[in-house]
């Protein structure tokens, strides 16, 4: 009996843990609880047809199994053959069901390539549930969407939903290297085995597709910008391949970041020069051999010319010349080259702000057909804050896609919960006036305001190997939020947070309300405590863990913090007016003018465009001293409310994630009053003012905090 009951626990325990563990993400598939809503889904769905038998419908069928049976608890009965004898699913590309005439000629013309139409249509007294599409992908994110609506407990009566991509490409960019690490990566290492592939294809493969596909991904970059040239190789390329294999049913193309330099460190030529035409036919025949093992490859991510990595600028060329060289050899496979505008140099004394723009608007209309030119959301780093980059709009005649990050590099890591769904919309709804008002980023990128054949967005990976995938239990809601946004960026910050908690935890109302208001918060609570009113750039070198604006002796002037907030006994603030390094002419005059005059200046950018007095009157009557004190204090103190909130959901979900986010919470207040302390000293030496007496005194000296280290920290060089 004894040994019965170990077993029975063992089980439990076991199923429990691979049940919550995090593993699943917002594909949890559990039982609903209320009965009526279950029964009308069972009436419905009972009876599928499913047409032809290509590798992405046999993905659907498997996913539908496990989805209602998870679900419903009910075993699914497949057709090959339309029935409208029963209540059904029907799912089938338009040649499949044209004959039935349930949907008109417009309907079926408006669904694009990638596009669906799930509706529900009442034949001959029987409820049947449709599913068009053009293609089998069509279907595949038509799948997702139904198993979406019976997560999320919506009702199937008379739905009626069309829905294309508004994106072209929905990219995922991985800075993973080839030994396993991850730049920036605070989620464990690389999910890609690159030791074991091509002959080991891990699980997580298929998961990892499963989880894209469901959110609308369909391109991955597989490593990292600082490219390695070792993954254009043979050997490397059969394993690149393996891959491919897997993804290209889920509707998922690979992509690969191309060093400048490879023709010289594996080719055996002495240049790189992209009007050498020994380099030009290197490039045109390592093409034609990726494309013989992978006819959708997708084409190349290439970081070039910017912190040491090479480019077209080593050999005196610009930023076209080099993207123009790999466009041609991948155009007779429909490739395309992502050529991305992160670039700065230390030899160059100008804003690091300005200095994309000042590279990139001179060569609009001079990119091939087939390049796509990879804008950061900002024109600094990723900041947990930024005014959206001046490029956009600034170059009409090239297709700009969106880079935003998902991994936490500047955003407490996986330590801290910070949803980033909010930062996401700050940008694609920012107005750049480039064709008047409501000429949004949004526009510039979807090629409403300038037609182009290709569109994008990308995001940064923060994807790893432990259990949960990203780190943090919240930051699976990044990934997500990413995924929804480049489908369809009219969504709203607060339905995908809604979407993401009822797939990933519970649809109790108990829980949605609070934790909700918790995820939309959260980015600004941040801000907050580490970069108030436009300050930037002030975390810890190298690894970016934590506060460390007094930070002043590293060799290139644009990596020390001291160079952004440029704090003295006047004020603080980095001066991007006229006066200063006039980085606001940048912009159109109608957004400029909104930033230009500190006294109209959203606060939230005071000290992004001014360097400001310390005793400043701002908008609510204060000083900016005090009000830099009260955000920092506030800050710290939202973060222990979020404690609070989140110990009284206890009740609803499951212990291990429960216990997770409480820990991480409690690491996070830490953090935040860490960031609290140490700024405001630092930033006091210079003030000369006291924090006033409302706040409780740091407990701890400056030097303290300046001499604190983290040798272990992601990302540290040692």
């Amino acid at each position: 009996m004894k040994k019965i009951c170990l077993l029975i626990a063992f089980f439990i325990l076991n199923f429990a843990g691979k049940a919550e563990d995090g593993y699943d993400l917002w594909l949890r598939y559990h039982k609903i609880k209320d009965q009526n809503l279950l029964n009308n889904y069972r009436n419905s769905i009972q009876h599928v047809f499913l047409s032809d038998n290509s590798p992405t419908l046999q993905i659907i069928k498997t996913e539908l199994v496990k989805a209602f049976k998870g679900l419903l608890e009910q075993e699914t009965i497949f057709h090959s053959k339309i029935l409208l004898q029963h209540n059904s699913f029907i799912l089938a590309k338009h040649s499949s069901i044209a004959f039935l005439k349930v949907f008109s000629s417009s309907e079926m013309l408006s669904i694009q390539e990638e596009g669906f139409l799930l509706a529900q249509k009442i034949i001959a007294g029987k409820k049947i549930l449709f599913l068009t599409a053009q293609t089998d992908r069509g279907l595949l994110y038509g799948c997702f969407y139904l198993l979406r609506l019976l997560q999320t407990q919506q009702p199937l009566e008379k739905v009626y939903h069309l829905s294309n991509p508004k994106l072209r490409i929905r990219m995922l960019n991985h800075w993973d290297n080839l030994n396993r690490t991850v730049e920036r990566g605070y989620a464990g290492f690389s999910i890609f085995n690159w030791h074991t592939l091509p002959d080991f294809t891990d699980k997580r493969y298929i998961d990892y597709a499963r989880a894209n596909a469901s959110i609308g991904i369909n391109a991955i970059s597989l490593t990292n910008v600082n490219a390695n040239a070792l993954v254009l190789t043979k050997p490397y390329l059969e394993k690149v391949k393996a891959l491919a294999d897997i993804f290209r049913p889920y509707g998922i193309k690979v992509f690969l970041t191309a060093r400048f330099s490879a023709p010289i460190e594996i080719g055996n030529l002495t240049t790189a020069d992209p009007l050498n035409p020994s380099v030009q036919k290197w490039w045109k025949d390592k093409a034609g051999e990726i494309y013989q093992m992978i006819p959708d490859f997708g084409g190349f991510l290439v970081k070039a010319n910017s912190e040491g990595q090479p480019g077209p600028q080593n050999y005196q060329r610009n930023h076209a010349d080099g993207a123009n060289l790999l466009a041609k050899a991948v155009a007779p496979f429909r490739g395309i080259i992502i050529w991305r505008a992160f670039v700065y140099s230390n030899e160059n004394p100008e804003d690091r702000h300005k200095q994309a723009y000042n590279e990139f608007v001179p060569l609009d209309g001079k990119f091939d057909t087939n390049v796509m030119v990879q804008v950061k959301n900002g024109a600094i780093d990723f900041m947990p804050r930024e005014p959206f980059h001046p490029l956009f709009g600034a170059m009409p005649k090239t297709p700009l896609m969106m880079e935003f990050q998902l991994t936490q590099e500047y955003l407490g890591q996986a330590t801290n919960l910070v949803f980033l769904a909010p930062l996401f919309k700050e940008t694609l709804e920012s107005d750049t006036y480039s064709n008047g008002p409501g000429s949004t980023v949004n526009k510039v990128i979807d090629g409403r305001l300038n037609p182009a054949e290709l569109t994008g967005m990308a995001g940064v990976s923060n994807i790893g190997t432990d259990i949960n995938w990203c780190g943090h239990p919240f930051a699976q809601a990044n990934w997500y939020a990413f995924g929804r946004l480049a489908w369809d960026a009219a969504l709203t910050s607060e339905a995908i947070a809604t979407e993401w908690l009822k797939m990933t935890y519970t649809n109790d109302p108990g829980f949605i309300i609070s934790a909700k208001k918790m995820m939309l918060e959260s980015r600004d609570i941040y801000v907050q405590f580490t970069n108030p009113y436009g300050l930037h750039h002030i975390m810890g070198t190298g690894h970016h863990y934590g506060p460390a604006p007094w930070v002043n002796n590293l060799n290139r002037p644009e990596w020390n913090p001291v160079y952004y907030h440029k704090a003295d006994s006047f004020g603080i603030g980095f001066n991007r007016t006229v006066s200063g390094s006039n980085a606001l002419s940048q912009y159109h005059p109608a957004a400029a003018q909104k930033w230009q005059d500190p006294n109209t200046c959203a606060e939230k950018y005071l000290l992004w465009f001014h360097h400001i007095s310390w005793n400043y009157t701002m908008k609510n009557g204060k000083t900016l001293w005090e009000n830099l004190c009260r955000s920092y204090y506030t800050g710290a103190e939202n973060v222990a409310k979020m404690q609070v909130n989140w110990n009284k959901l206890e009740k609803y979900i499951d212990e291990e994630r429960f216990s997770q986010v409480s820990q991480l919470l409690t690491i996070q207040h830490k953090e935040a009053i860490w960031w609290r302390n140490a700024c405001l000293l630092y930033f006091q030496t210079f003030s000369k003012q006291e924090i006033p007496a409302t706040f409780e005194k740091p407990d701890k000296t400056l030097s303290y905090y300046q001499n604190l280290q983290f040798p272990f920290a992601p990302g540290s060089a040692q």
